[in-house]
């Protein structure tokens, strides 16, 4: 479908994203699938920063092996007719999906796949790892499902409402890839086109789900270990409320918690992925809306089986996980109470003791003033008396021991007073003077 050239007439201010955000629902549209048709499906793990210029270039290289104009801008999703097949290629978040159709008749389903027509070696030059393989065959036979071509139990239902019936059995075969038949009774190009790209799109989800799983089973050992670690640190302050205790497992603490932050850092991501690739599957299989065939496990009650339960696990250490966080915040708050609580007294008791040492530098400054009154007084009246006796012998009829004694109480007043306005003057930075000095 061609796109609509711009309105440059339209008197409003339009958004800048607002073309491309309508245009998204109609970005990865349904392939419309004549019956016979092979389809092969990979999806490939890749590192958005290094492996997606790499995949545009394949991509690219592609087109010149056929002589076909290549894309004109690089994009999300690309339907390209390559004359031995037709490839779908979409890139996602964590993976990019590759779909090969070919349109010829076949007798044997997975004699021959969609994937020969395909140059091996460009296949080879494909960035990423390879976690979902499927070939699909479409059909519009009626091959009893006994002759079907399965070494396992399997897996299938009418679908589409019983315009088409579909069958799998989950398991990989000698070619590492595993294998659909999708029989179609009534179904048109376009609603074949839609059951082919739910039935791929849920293995791919299912398996991109699964990713969580090995994840959750690795961190349940780790989760059980920070868990004795927290209770062995509340024991242990238990048994000792003493303020070093608390200080020395608070250390402890710190260290169990990085530990928890760390492997939350790892995995939560992947267990919310794996939890929105569930939901991913849950969807696609409600849309097959399927009916049993006789003997025989519907998607929804096998995804029940053998996916919901790795999915649970996932949630429960996940839940752990959040849990032992908790509780690690918990204890930590508990051990900064008990070490606060701690300081306070330590403060408490400092502050007490420099009350104690301030009186008794009070006590000390006045006996020094007292002691400096008398000093200083001494020796004024020292001086007064020398002053007295120097008069007497100048003929100035002065007594000096009347002249000492009348002087006493004026010099030690005045001294007093002195000292005592002395003490109470407010000190300026410049009589403290700078450091050191």
């Amino acid at each position: 479908m061609n796109e609509e050239p711009a309105n440059t007439s339209l008197p409003l201010n339009e958004h800048p994203d607002r073309r491309r955000l309508a245009g998204e629902v109609h970005a990865r549209p349904f392939e419309i699938l004549p019956t016979p048709c092979r389809i092969t499906h990979i999806a490939l793990l890749a590192d958005q920063a290094t492996d997606r210029d790499a995949e545009w270039a394949c991509l690219c290289a592609l087109y010149g092996a056929f002589a076909l104009a290549p894309p004109e801008e690089e994009s999300g999703f690309l339907s390209v007719s390559c004359r031995a097949f037709r490839l779908r290629w979409e890139r996602h978040t964590e993976f990019s999906s590759y779909t090969f159709f070919r349109f010829d008749s076949f007798a044997d389903p997975f004699a021959e796949t969609a994937l020969a027509r395909v140059p091996a070696d460009w296949l080879k030059r494909l960035p990423g790892r390879m976690l979902v393989g499927l070939h699909v065959a479409l059909e519009a036979g009626e091959r009893p499902p006994e002759d079907l071509p399965a070494g396992h139990p399997l897996v299938g239902a009418q679908v589409s409402g019983g315009a088409g019936l579909a069958w799998t059995d989950y398991h990989l075969h000698a070619d590492g890839f595993g294998r659909a038949l999708v029989r179609n009774v009534s179904l048109t190009g376009g609603q074949a086109g839609r059951l082919v790209q739910r039935l791929v799109e849920i293995e791919t989800y299912r398996m991109m789900a699964l990713l969580g799983f090995p994840v959750a089973r690795a961190l349940m050992p780790e989760m059980t270990r920070l868990e004795n670690g927290v209770v062995a640190v509340v024991a242990a302050l238990a048994e000792d409320p003493s303020p070093q205790t608390a200080r020395d497992q608070l250390s402890r603490l710190t260290v169990l918690a990085a530990e928890a932050a760390h492997r939350a850092g790892a995995a939560g991501y992947r267990f919310a992925a794996s939890a929105a690739y569930h939901d991913i599957v849950c969807e696609r299989i409600t849309a097959l809306r399927e009916s049993r065939l006789p003997g025989l496990q519907t998607f929804a009650e096998f995804m029940d089986r053998r996916l919901t339960p790795a999915m649970a696990t996932c949630r429960a250490a996940a839940e752990r996980l959040e849990i032992v966080n908790r509780r690690l915040t918990r204890a930590g708050d508990l051990l900064r109470t008990r070490v606060d609580i701690a300081l306070e007294e330590n403060n408490r008791d400092l502050l007490a003791s420099m009350d104690r040492r301030a009186r008794l530098q009070l006590r000390l400054q006045e006996t020094v003033e007292g002691l400096s009154v008398v000093a200083i007084s001494y020796y004024a009246l020292g001086l007064i008396s020398y002053l007295a006796k120097g008069l007497k012998a100048a003929a100035v009829p002065v007594d000096s021991d009347l002249a000492v004694m009348g002087a006493v109480p004026v010099i030690v007043g005045l001294v007093w007073m002195g000292v005592r306005r002395l003490r109470k003057a407010p000190q300026t930075p410049r009589d403290i003077g700078p450091p050191g000095s």
